[in-house]
């Protein structure tokens, strides 16, 4: 084992990730498992964000894991043994309204490291992706019948009551351990709304345009 090492990164500044990259290497002379667990999210409508944050959440959720990613790569290769870890999102599997900028990075990490996964076979590293629902520091209950207004309120506010920290350090130290290639943390009722997605999406596309109404209807008699 080795002592560990705090190095300070931006992972949104991909620029200084390749001289990062250099003092790890210089550091421990390799990279045995990576866990890309950075992330930044916004939420607001489509029309309300602007680019410039569009990209900020783009350069930090997306371009910031795979640019570590690749610069970590060749070590890998060269020794032909290492594991990358990528934390994600279940907004990597189902875009949940006034979230686009933050499902859409989630969804362009998962096909990249999708393809890194069959690419990668051959030089015997293995690629992991771990989507949890919503983090939280601690376990919301649902307010007692609240779930019950709405259909969108059954699928989408449980989505949100989200998982604990340690749940997930469990899980992705239980992913590292049996090489797991993608895990899905959720409960029942969000993984009932990947499914409808997969199968059944002009239910699912329903069920968020009827979320849409709700909320424009409750902003109107506000």
């Amino acid at each position: 084992t080795y002592a560990p090492k705090l190095i300070l990164l931006d992972i949104s500044d991909i620029n200084c990730i390749q001289d990062v990259v250099k003092e790890i290497l210089n550091c421990y002379g390799c990279v045995d498992i990576l866990i890309n667990n950075a992330s930044m999210k916004v939420k607001g409508a489509v029309q309300s964000i602007s680019l410039e944050l569009d990209k900020k959440i783009m350069d930090a959720n997306y371009f910031g894991p795979i640019t570590l990613t690749k610069a970590i790569l060749p070590n890998m290769i060269s020794r032909r043994t290492g594991q990358i870890v990528l934390i994600n999102s279940i907004q990597g599997k189902i875009g949940i309204p006034f979230r686009a900028a933050y499902a859409a990075s989630k969804h362009a990490a998962v096909g990249f490291f999708d393809c890194l996964r069959a690419e990668m076979e051959e030089f015997d590293i293995s690629v992991s992706t771990v989507n949890p629902t919503f983090i939280c520091s601690y376990h919301r209950q649902p307010a007692p019948g609240n779930w019950e207004a709405s259909i969108w309120k059954f699928f989408f506010r449980k989505v949100a009551y989200g998982v604990h920290p340690v749940e997930v350090a469990e899980e992705v130290l239980r992913t590292v351990s049996s090489k797991k290639q993608e895990v899905l943390m959720a409960n029942p009722i969000p993984r009932a709304a990947v499914y409808i997605r997969t199968f059944f999406p002009e239910l699912f596309f329903a069920i968020t345009a009827s979320g849409i109404r709700e909320k424009l209807k409750t902003e109107e008699e506000n």
